[in-house]
């Protein structure tokens, strides 16, 4: 029987309920102004930060967390720029110590030049900070093995990617995501590589749960416009999804009936 606390198909993630299934991120904005408008007309109510790089942690410069409204965003602090599990697990204690709660994306980066995760590492990280109590949200590969090993160590959800991050490539393995999505028990996200609203469509179309983005937004000619199509994009995908679309056939089907045609 469904919870009476949770609103119509909500997106649950850790234990709370959203309505919105887009999740932005906080960089390459021109300034905190522009991110909280990007932020506004994304419909967003997870907002993403890189700990290293975006200030939510000293009251004394200029902070992120003043200009969000925080009664209504919940924010997810991230390991962007950690490319060993000691120092994402170390980045990961220092936003819980800031007061920003204890809901991590854990990024443990491998490569520079494709910024693909290093998954021994991240489970690695991802182990100890379960049993800190932090509810994890690991970026990952589309390898189905992995996403398991992940859920099965008590992740709160299973972040794989679209295609390398910031590259605007969009999904590149439909076929991996759908396995993920049969075997998880869990949230699946996916995070990195989306370009445009069509994507953010497909993968909601797939029966993703949500979609992380910042690129897409903050590199787009106007970010505000492509923050409002990204809502669109993400609403229509998953009603897409709950409605169920037609089977792909290689012959035509007629829309009108053919009995009872007039001679």
């Amino acid at each position: 029987m469904a919870d009476a606390q949770v609103p119509h198909d909500a997106f649950v993630l850790a234990g709370k309920a959203y309505t919105s299934r887009l999740i932005v991120g906080t960089g390459k904005y021109r300034d905190f102004e522009e991110t909280r408008r990007a932020i506004d007309a994304a419909g967003a109510e997870i907002v993403t930060v890189a700990v290293r790089r975006v200030n939510i942690t000293d009251p004394h410069r200029e902070n992120l967390l003043d200009v969000l409204d925080l009664s209504r965003i919940t924010i997810l602090p991230n390991t962007a720029g950690c490319y060993t599990a000691a120092d994402a697990i170390r980045t990961a204690r220092l936003a819980r110590e800031a007061g920003v709660g204890d809901l991590v994306k854990l990024e443990v980066i491998g490569v520079v030049k494709n910024l693909f995760p290093d998954v021994e590492a991240t489970i690695e990280a991802a182990r100890i900070l379960v049993k800190e109590g932090f509810f994890v949200l690991p970026y990952v590969t589309d390898d189905p093995i992995t996403c398991r090993k992940l859920e099965d160590i008590g992740c709160a959800a299973v972040m794989p990617l679209a295609a390398p991050i910031g590259s605007g490539l969009g999904i590149r393995n439909p076929y991996n995501i759908r396995i993920i999505l049969e075997q998880a028990k869990v949230p699946v996200i996916v995070d990195a590589g989306v370009g445009t609203a069509s994507d953010a469509a497909l993968a909601m179309e797939l029966g993703c749960d949500a979609v992380l983005m910042n690129t897409a937004i903050a590199g787009a000619r106007d970010p505000i416009l492509m923050a409002e199509a990204m809502r669109q994009g993400v609403e229509a995908g998953r009603k897409a999804y709950r409605a169920g679309r037609i089977a792909r056939k290689l012959y035509a089907t007629a829309s009108s009936p053919i009995e009872g045609l007039i001679e």
